[in-house]
């Protein structure tokens, strides 16, 4: 009987497999990181900084009949449109420069769910931020007709309006994309500046100049087809053109990005 009973005490009981920590958390942490740095506290602390100026130089500067909310909101969306992509490009990167990847990887193994995380704050970031913008540009439309004594002109409806947001969450996301590719912040700022401003001239200056691209811009050049959201009523053949543009300009390097992110070696 002793002996049972010593071997019954000894025996180890199997512990159960701890609980994979939940993707809300992981996004939760990640929103946080994008916080709790001074500069990234005043990067994103500038979008409403850019939103407050860019309405303010409306009502200085704009003649009295285009205070409309149109022009509040393209004043708006131009500062958005460089500061966002660079806020997902250093949520990406920041693992890398600032040393912390390894630290990061080692407590969420499953890279995939970090980047996965990444791309939700990334995302949410840009609607919660665009939106507040439009309310901020909103009100400048409201305050700018009263001083000037015209009527408001509301002259932008609901369905242009989420354009114009889903115009900056692809800015966001292809930020986000060059971050995975490249995975160095100074790199990654400038390919974007290369891939939303000089690309875009070039495939210009050769659409005024060959017939043959001039039919195929549409199609292939992703700044031409993402414009389409902010000019006006999008066709169908407009929402074709922006989805096999961003297939090729934005997808498929996401996933060759994702693959190397889970791939490199963390130093």
């Amino acid at each position: 009987m002793t002996t049972i009973a010593l071997e019954q005490e000894t025996r180890r009981v199997p512990r159960p497999a701890p609980a994979p920590i939940p993707l809300s958390r992981i996004a939760s942490v990640e929103l946080r990181k994008s916080f709790n740095t001074r500069s990234g506290f005043w990067l994103l602390a500038s979008v409403g900084i850019a939103a407050v100026i860019a309405t303010g130089a409306v009502l200085l500067f704009a003649p009295n009949d285009q205070l409309t909310y149109d022009t509040f909101g393209a004043a708006i969306g131009i500062p958005l449109s460089i500061i966002l992509p660079v806020v997902a490009i250093l949520s990406v990167t920041s693992e890398w420069s600032q040393r912390s990847g390894l630290t990061t990887f080692t407590l969420v193994p499953h890279r995939s769910r970090i980047v996965l995380a990444k791309g939700i704050v990334a995302v949410g970031t840009g609607v919660v931020s665009m939106v507040s913008a439009l309310a901020i540009g909103a009100l400048g439309n409201i305050v700018g007709s009263a001083i000037a004594g015209v009527p408001t002109v509301w002259d932008d409806g609901p369905a242009f309006l989420a354009d114009v947001v889903l115009f900056n969450v692809l800015g966001m996301l292809v930020g986000f994309m060059l971050g995975l590719l490249i995975r160095n912040s100074a790199g990654a700022i400038v390919a974007y500046f290369v891939y939303s401003f000089v690309l875009p001239t070039l495939a210009m200056l050769l659409a005024d100049s060959q017939q043959w691209f001039r039919d195929l811009q549409p199609w292939v050049d992703v700044t031409y087809a993402q414009s389409a959201l902010v000019n006006g009523t999008m066709t169908g053949e407009q929402w074709a053109n922006l989805g096999v543009t961003h297939l090729i300009w934005l997808v498929i390097p996401l996933i060759v990005g994702v693959r190397l992110v889970l791939r490199s070696e963390v130093k």
